[in-house]
């Protein structure tokens, strides 16, 4: 019944794509001709201003991203400084251990 139910649909799918054609394609009098070019215009407006908003969500979008872009370019370096002064001081701590330990031996040889 589910593959009956899923046939009937695409019959009356491609039922509705014939009558819009065969609509259009009886247009016989001015009158109808005016009420199917208000209905073209009334969706051509429809469509630009949907496109005006996609394209305003996109700009949107695209300047978040490079906002999000900028502040992770700006933590990684901010933690290459941080790693770079972390080896420093463990490069400082290992002198002065070392300079230690040679005094210590220094004085005690």
């Amino acid at each position: 019944s589910a593959q009956i139910a899923d046939l009937q649909q695409k019959l009356l799918d491609a039922d509705n794509g014939d009558r819009a054609k065969q609509r259009w394609d009886s247009i016989a009098t001015i009158l109808e001709a005016k009420c199917a070019l208000k209905y073209l215009l009334g969706e051509l407006v429809s469509s630009k201003v949907q496109e005006s908003k996609l394209q305003s969500g996109l700009q949107q979008s695209q300047a978040s991203c490079s906002d999000v872009q900028k502040m992770l370019m700006e933590e990684r370096n901010h933690i290459a400084e941080m790693e770079a002064e972390f080896q420093n001081q463990i490069l400082v701590q290992e002198q002065q251990h070392q300079e230690k330990v040679n005094d210590s031996s220094w004085k005690f040889g």
